[in-house]
């Protein structure tokens, strides 16, 4: 797809809307969940296309957005690195809440375009990154921020080795986990807690406990 079709495909499968937790920010969401996942996935072998995360709001961006915008100084001046960026919501909070520069990291094509849109939507101004960063030395920015990354134990493997280098770099990691099975439970702190609406078409049950956890190396 070219740029411009991505965002054509975006527009069309979406539908501006609010979350509950964070009002204050405005995404292109999907209306019906169950038709556009079935499908992006019946077209993904024919056109490249990666199952829609970027459509919907999931819980660790929500409560990270959350705890960003009610705590600015955590991003403000800051550069912000925003990995597995999906809709955007964390990034934008990010220069909501005043960060100096805010970069949204995801390997789709087309959560890089409904970023983009996205913060049109709402006035900021964020950089995209379409590459890999867990493969990288050193760290992208002066706070790194994941939410929703430890489903799967390679990929948390692979989250966690990254997250230390940035911060043997200097940085501070924010991590929004809503329980999914893979976060360390050893070297991280609690910052805040927040029960996140869901859907029962993408989890199991219609709302979710979702920490801000702050990694101390470990």
């Amino acid at each position: 797809m070219t740029p411009a079709e991505r965002d054509a495909f975006v527009l069309a499968h979406t539908s501006p809307g609010h979350v509950a937790l964070v009002p204050e920010i405005e995404l292109l969401l999907a209306a019906e969940i169950t038709p556009l996942w079935h499908m992006t996935e019946d077209a993904m072998a024919q056109r490249g296309i990666e199952p829609p995360y970027w459509a919907f709001a999931w819980p660790g961006g929500q409560a990270l957005a959350r705890f960003l915008l009610d705590n600015p100084d955590a991003v403000r001046g800051q550069s912000v690195f925003v990995f597995a960026a999906g809709s955007g919501i964390d990034a934008i909070a990010a220069a909501r809440a005043g960060a100096a520069r805010v970069v949204a990291c995801d390997i789709d094509p087309l959560a890089l375009s409904a970023i983009a849109l996205n913060a049109r939507r709402n006035g900021v101004e964020i950089e995209l990154d379409g590459g890999d960063p867990l493969s990288r030395r050193g760290s992208p920015a002066d706070v790194v921020i994941a939410g929703d990354v430890y489903y799967q134990a390679e990929m948390g493997d692979r989250t966690t080795a990254w997250i230390r280098r940035c911060m043997l770099a200097g940085a501070e990691v924010l991590i929004a986990d809503p329980g999914r099975g893979y976060m360390p439970d050893s070297g991280i702190e609690e910052l805040a807690s927040y029960a996140v609406q869901t859907s029962l078409d993408l989890e199991d049950r219609t709302f979710r406990q979702t920490t801000i956890w702050r990694p101390r190396l470990f």
